[in-house]
């Protein structure tokens, strides 16, 4: 698990417009998505959400109050669960009633696990907050993680910071995906699940890897491990081949292949193709063309990247193109 120094913490203010939960209008219900405000008088602060799964639940939450703001948070879930917050703009400060503080910044991921909560969130004057949350419930991690696991990750207290580290880029893209499916009047249901649990596997991958790593996979190896998945994120238009990849980072073949197996609980080529996969529905949403999306993930013949989408998600490429345009 990783804990990051938190920086800009917003911490509390000294004269702050205080909210209760009570005072946090639920604004409109509409196809499965919630849109709740605060009163108008602070200025324009809302959250919407919408439920994938009853243990599976997206937030998207714009705020710009026009007064400092404290804004109470008391166990709204009810239950265990973890918390993944992308932040995309502004910043904000959660501060807990047991001590426990956590900072949401634009351009970070900051993950958290509870099983109950009672505490202040932060926002300053003028300052545009932006942030994506998916919210994953006991039930859900047992699915994928199995009982222990799910235990572990869990805990048994309060609110405890797994993780605070800048998105990936595979990360943004799922956010950008899933921020446009919530800008819909009908809501790609189906995409929007697929987005968000490509995002859920991802961190889970990072904060509670399916075996632990061996005591001869030593620190160095894992950040080689590490900057290898950054490549693939990073250049997956070039030609990626495993002697390439094991040339950047000074790792051979047998400990590339025998560190992925161990560390991501996959192959270098799987990862890859999931990435290519994930980003080119993405381009594909947005209206790009295919060939252009082709190009853009690696492959330099459409017709053979027509082959892998459409045996990877098992439907055309056609068939996703420009479901968000318009």
């Amino acid at each position: 698990m990783e804990v990051c120094d938190m920086g800009a913490y917003p911490g509390r203010v000294r004269s702050p417009r205080r909210l209760t939960m009570g005072q946090v209008n639920l604004a409109r219900r509409e196809r499965g998505k919630e849109r709740r405000q605060l009163p108008k008088e602070v200025g324009e602060c809302y959250s919407e959400r919408i439920a994938l799964e009853s243990d599976l639940i997206l937030i998207r939450l714009r705020y710009r109050p026009c007064c400092d703001l404290c804004e109470e948070t008391v166990d709204p879930h009810g239950r265990a669960m973890l918390a993944i917050t992308l932040g995309l703009e502004g910043q904000s400060g959660y501060q807990g009633g047991d001590g426990a503080e956590l900072a949401f910044r634009a351009g970070f991921t900051t993950i958290t696990a509870f099983r109950s909560n009672h505490g202040e969130r932060h926002y300053r004057a003028g300052e545009t907050v932006s942030q994506l949350r998916l919210l994953v419930g006991e039930e859900t991690l047992k699915k994928y993680l199995g009982s222990e696991r799910t235990k572990a990750l869990l805990g048994n207290g309060g609110v405890r910071q797994l993780a605070f580290r800048k998105n990936t880029t595979l990360s943004q893209g799922h956010a950008t995906a899933l921020n446009g499916h919530l800008g819909q009047p009908g809501p790609g249901l189906l995409d929007m699940h697929i987005h968000a649990l490509s995002l859920l596997a991802e961190q889970l991958r990072l904060i509670s890897p399916a075996t632990p790593a061996p005591s001869r996979l030593g620190c160095w190896d894992i950040e080689k491990l590490e900057r290898v998945r950054d490549l693939m994120a990073e250049r997956m238009d070039h030609p990626l081949t495993i002697p390439y990849l094991c040339a950047e980072v000074g790792l051979n073949e047998f400990k590339l292949k025998e560190g992925f197996r161990r560390y991501f609980n996959t192959t270098p080529h799987r990862m890859l193709l999931e990435m290519r996969m994930r980003k080119a529905h993405a381009l594909l949403e947005s209206g790009c063309q295919v060939a252009q999306v082709a190009y853009r993930v690696g492959y330099r013949h459409p017709s053979n990247f027509s082959t892998a989408f459409s045996r990877f998600f098992g439907r055309a490429p056609k068939a996703v193109f420009g479901k968000r345009r318009g």
